[in-house]
């Protein structure tokens, strides 16, 4: 693939199906035949991160084995989806990825397996029948932590959830027919509409497989979605524990959110105009257990990895890449950082994560079979550090809510299970709730905070300065943290320190003097 060279004063060209063969040679483009292309893939959840992994690892496997059985069909829940779909339909459903090296040079390449891009709203049945078509092996989700519907005390699903509520009132499931006067909200509900037609047909079952961040994911999908079933149909509850496979995974790959810019230096360097393109780092990870319904594409021809176990790969990443990211989001947003780039290359943010890797998401981690973690952990700040990447804290601190309690709370259960140092992370608990209270950096500069517990956040934090605890009410997230007299000695002893001095960079410097 050829590296950016100097700006070329070409036209740029629009990006379609008509024009792909009139695009620089720069720029790679699909060898195989489109009208081909058969759907055996329905994914919900195209957003960045799907484009820049599953369909990238998909379109590779396609072009090197000319096996067309595996277009990708999208499928959009949210009217936000809109824009999207309006979008890729401008440019026949094809899109750029635009990967930027650490070294500054940059290479493009036109994936072209989506075939088709659905929103639910607009026909509900359309999604139903398009996920139960013979041809659809699998349908995969991208869909956050929020889409599971899940109570991330108990892990149990919320049937007291507006949306599930919702469905429950108003689907016909028990016909596998939808209202499209009442379109359902929930991913389960059309998931188990089109697995009521496969049911009923004799046919055999599709793959539900989840491609979110999230520890265990297809056990995940799986519990959620058979107690939604199991509330009004038994029968097809049994069937899909018996017949459908729901494989864990662990997948990787920074994709930041496409900036005006980005779309710039595609037209100007590569003389390509893509609506939305996306951007990505060099590297991609995708390791998943080997549990399919039916037939799946051979993804590790094209560089994915198939174990029996991914619980030791997932872990290892989420405790180190994802809450790593949340280290530095946090504590950077406050002290005005704005990249993840530009953070991890601050002496004292780089420090204060290396210290949190090593002395407390390493220990709460299993030994992972082919990875030496230490190298692991290099590779991870040389990623962080890409200066092209530009992955902005206000994307990684987006529904911290659910990051935290996925990403950080695991790492210090287990270290006061196994009376490990907990101060690193206390310190990034007591600067969210600084953040969530103050919602402002240390230049009076507002924050941009998007999250769906935000203001139940901001109200508990509110209250630090009269009850160093009260951000600790906030049971969704720290669960039983608040009963464990260790956690909450170290966390009063944390925030009492920075609301004193209302300087994050002084508490850090303090705790990695007194770590090491």
């Amino acid at each position: 693939m050829s590296n950016v060279s100097s700006l070329n004063q070409t036209a740029a060209i629009a990006l379609n199906q008509k024009n792909l063969t009139q695009l620089p040679s720069s720029v790679k483009v699909p060898s195989y035949n489109r009208n081909e292309l058969r759907t055996g893939i329905v994914h919900v959840g195209v957003g960045g991160f799907h484009r820049s992994h599953e369909a990238f690892y998909t379109d590779e496997y396609i072009q090197t084995s000319g096996d067309l059985s595996w277009g990708i069909c999208g499928i959009g829940l949210r009217e936000g989806d809109r824009k999207m779909q309006g979008l890729l339909k401008q440019q026949d459903n094809l899109y750029t990825l635009l990967v930027k090296h650490p070294n500054g040079s940059a290479h493009a390449q036109v994936i072209a397996c989506l075939t088709d891009f659905l929103l639910a709203g607009d026909n509900p049945q359309a999604v139903v029948d398009k996920m139960a078509h013979a041809d659809t092996k699998i349908v995969s989700l991208t869909i956050t932590e929020g889409g599971y519907n899940y109570d991330p005390v108990t892990d149990a699903f919320d049937f007291s959830h507006p949306d599930a509520i919702f469905d429950l009132q108003n689907l016909a499931v028990n016909n596998a027919c939808l209202d499209v006067n009442k379109p359902p909200r929930l991913v389960f509900t059309y998931l188990a509409a089109a697995l009521k037609v496969r049911k009923e047909a004799g046919e055999k079952a599709f793959t539900v497989q989840s491609c979110d961040n999230i520890q265990h994911n297809g056990n995940m999908t799986r519990n959620m979605l058979l107690a939604y079933v199991e509330h009004f149909d038994p029968e097809l509850a049994k069937w899909i524990s018996e017949e459908v496979c729901f494989p864990n995974a662990m997948v990787d790959r920074i994709t930041p959110a496409t900036s005006p810019e980005d779309t710039l230096f595609l037209k100007n360097n590569m003389q390509l105009v893509d609506a939305w393109p996306v951007v990505c780092e060099p590297f991609a990870q995708w390791i998943i257990e080997d549990k399919f319904s039916d037939a799946r594409p051979l993804w590790e021809k094209v560089g994915a990895q198939f174990v029996s176990d991914v619980t030791p790969y997932e872990k290892m990443k989420i405790r180190l890449l994802n809450a790593g990211h949340s280290v530095l989001g946090i504590l950077g947003s406050i002290e005005h950082q704005t990249t993840i780039d530009k953070a991890v290359s601050t002496p004292i943010f780089g420090q204060y994560l290396r210290l949190f890797m090593d002395t407390e998401a390493t220990p709460a981690l299993d030994p992972v079979e082919g990875i030496d973690i230490n190298e692991y952990k290099d590779i991870l700040f040389e990623r962080f550090a890409n200066p092209n990447i530009k992955d902005k804290l206000e994307r990684i601190c987006l529904d911290s809510s659910s990051k935290i309690n996925t990403f950080l709370v695991p790492t210090v259960l287990h270290n006061l299970q196994t009376k490990g140092s907990i101060k690193l992370a206390c310190l990034v608990l007591a600067a969210w709730c600084y953040y969530s209270d103050k919602r402002v950096n240390d230049k009076g500069e507002a924050l941009d905070i998007n999250d769906p517990l935000a203001d139940e956040l901001h109200a508990c934090a509110k209250h630090t300065q009269s009850n160093k605890l009260a951000f600790l009410d906030m049971e969704a997230v720290f669960g039983e943290l608040k009963q464990d007299e260790r956690f909450v000695a170290e966390y009063e002893k944390q925030v009492s320190a920075l609301y004193a001095s209302n300087n994050i960079v002084t508490q850090m410097r303090e705790l990695i003097s007194t770590c090491k």
